[in-house]
């Protein structure tokens, strides 16, 4: 993930191509030892690809993963063009009853958490 976040960092700089060295320098700069085998695999995986066109399949993929809860979450796109998809319309939550238990005369009134 660090090698990702500073790929994009280094597009969101405006570099629309970054190589390896500048990779090296963003993580250096955080004090992160760059791993030169995840850095070639990145870049060998995006070359010649359009970063909004990946996020956008990224995006659709994660659609289909179940997160555990009901919220939905909007990404703002930026750019010139198209719309995004419309976020997911939140799960009403069910209210679970928890009953209290009474308080035993056995702990003579003292508890850990008061």
């Amino acid at each position: 993930m660090k090698v990702i976040a500073a790929y994009l960092l280094a597009v969101l700089g405006g570099n629309s191509a970054p190589c390896a060295d500048d990779l090296k320098d963003i993580l250096g700069s955080v004090g992160i030892e760059a791993d030169d085998d995840r850095i070639e695999l990145l870049l060998s995986e995006v070359k010649g690809k359009d970063i909004t066109e990946l996020i956008a399949a990224g995006r659709e993929k994660l659609a289909s993963v179940p997160s555990g809860g009901g919220v939905a979450v909007a990404v703002a796109t930026t750019g010139g063009g198209g719309g995004g998809a419309a976020p997911a319309a939140a799960e009403p939550k069910k209210e679970e009853k928890v009953e209290e238990k009474e308080e035993s005369d056995d702990d003579m009134g003292f508890s850990l958490f008061d």
